[in-house]
């Protein structure tokens, strides 16, 4: 079961277990913070990690498009971990982006880390899009029928005994924060004190991303 459904505003999206929501309706996907050359940039500060998050992030947003076949993809900002990251993409890395564009609209959001997205890499550029009663941005302000990303939620649960942490959607219907999909992407509690912003009057629930499925936790179990 790698798919369960998640209501934003009434619509109803397929929370996939990569991490991606999926508007059946639109044949709409939506991904948040791949951070794109996250490795390469820690390298140019002198820390040393494995240079293959873009190539695992890009083979996971593969294997998401595969499953679901959308017309339009959206990534929801951070696309790229640094403003000049797209420029460290390999020449292998942009053919993999053109390939999973083709035949399908394609719209970069702007981050906090990609305030300047480049012209060059294909679809449309854009600070938020808003469709029917969705609004997709990068940073959440908390309104009504928004999708943001950029705080990487996750959430700790003890199950049989022993403690679990992982990335999870956070949504009260109304509205709803994406995890990272970016494979060195970091996470934030859903108990720190910038989601109470988010969710200042309603319990929420934490659509946390198992081994087979996605549970659906209140914010109120987890820690």
């Amino acid at each position: 079961m790698r798919v369960s459904k998640v209501t934003i505003s009434g619509v109803t999206f397929a929370a996939d277990l990569s991490g991606a929501l999926f508007w059946e309706e639109r044949r709409l996907l939506v991904v948040s913070d791949l951070h794109l050359e996250k490795g390469s940039s820690y390298a140019t500060r002198g820390v040393l990690l494995p240079p293959y998050d873009t190539i695992a992030t890009l083979g996971r947003l593969a294997a998401v498009i595969s499953r679901h076949d959308p017309r339009v993809v959206i990534a929801l900002g951070d696309s790229f971990h640094d403003r000049t990251a797209h420029g460290r993409l390999s020449g292998d890395d942009r053919e993999a982006v053109a390939a999973l564009q083709t035949g399908r609209d394609w719209i970069w959001i702007s981050g906090n880390h990609d305030p300047a997205l480049p012209r060059d890499l294909g679809g449309t550029v854009a600070d938020e899009v808003a469709i029917g009663p969705i609004t997709f941005r990068h940073e959440p302000t908390g309104a009504q029928g928004e999708i943001g990303g950029h705080l990487h939620p996750k959430a700790r649960v003890s199950t049989r005994g022993r403690s679990m942490e992982r990335r999870c959607f956070a949504s009260d219907g109304m509205r709803a924060v994406m995890p990272a999909f970016g494979a060195y992407a970091g996470g934030l509690s859903i108990r720190d004190a910038a989601f109470a912003k988010i969710f200042p009057k309603t319990g929420f629930v934490a659509h946390l991303l198992g081994d087979r499925r996605v549970h659906a936790i209140a914010a109120s179990r987890c820690y």
